[in-house]
């Protein structure tokens, strides 16, 4: 059968496709953790490592390396480890570059300077939302992917309130040394991929989801994006990755919680 996969179930939903954009993100990796964080996300990399990147770690969620695609929400018991990796360990792995970190943001501007933090003055925010956690550390120094389930002019802004997730803009402006391992590489969202290959690295418009326009990836941004002249569709998943995904990675079907079914 062709690429436009249609099983005995139906054909592609849009979180489907979402996971296998996700999954692209992570190739030509290699070697590295991959540590997508978020249900589609983890669906995206396990989906990945099944089937064109054999050679990526992942982690269990806890503090080990599975061999095996555990669904999302699974025990970490069920885990067949390939190594222990206990917390300090993995600040060996963040340090070195060899790590590819799929995280979520509330705001994003148009380098990918990304804010989950607080919404509003950081003095006295409207919403307090996760802190900074690891993403200054994450961004700095090694490759960076963000997952967006809602796209909309809220999280996408000309302006971020607060700096987590360091931006192109940002990054370039650092010594050399201070950014060495800097590269942000796509944004998955429920309408679109976007990316950061342009002259000045700000975001662009890489393809659109089956069904999705590109008039409406421009009302839902809250700023100017590069739009090529000829903007591709999203990949389609190939039968045997609809069959990763819907009977080994994620059975349970929880990709429908971050993108219902159309």
């Amino acid at each position: 059968m062709s690429n436009e996969a249609v099983l005995e179930d139906g054909a592609p939903t849009r979180a489907e496709i979402c996971c296998v954009a996700v999954a692209e993100c992570f190739r030509g990796d290699g070697e590295i953790l991959a540590n997508p964080i978020g249900t589609i996300p983890m669906i995206g990399g396990r989906l990945a490592r099944e089937s064109f990147e054999p050679h990526l770690v992942m982690t269990d969620g806890f503090a080990g390396f599975a061999a095996n695609p555990l669904p999302p929400g699974a025990d970490p018991a069920d885990a067949v480890l390939e190594a222990w990796n206990p917390y300090p360990q993995m600040f060996q792995v963040l340090w070195n570059g060899r790590r590819h970190v799929m995280m979520g943001g509330s705001q994003f501007d148009r380098f990918g300077n990304q804010n989950f933090v607080c919404i509003g003055d950081w003095r006295q925010p409207r919403f307090q939302l996760l802190g900074f956690r690891g993403a200054p550390g994450n961004t700095i120094n090694h490759t960076t992917s963000y997952w967006v389930p809602a796209h909309n002019a809220k999280t996408f802004v000309e302006r971020v309130d607060v700096v987590s997730g360091v931006g192109n803009d940002r990054a370039a402006a650092l010594p050399a040394e201070g950014g060495r391992f800097h590269e942000l590489r796509r944004v998955v969202t429920n309408l679109a991929v976007l990316d950061f290959e342009t002259p000045d690295r700000s975001m662009r418009l890489r393809s659109l989801h089956p069904g999705v326009t590109v008039d409406e990836v421009v009302a839902a941004t809250g700023f100017e994006l590069t739009i090529p002249d000829s903007v591709p569709e999203s990949r389609l998943p190939t039968d045997e990755e609809l069959r990763l995904i819907r009977e080994v990675i994620d059975p349970a079907g929880l990709r429908y919680t971050e993108v219902p079914r159309d």
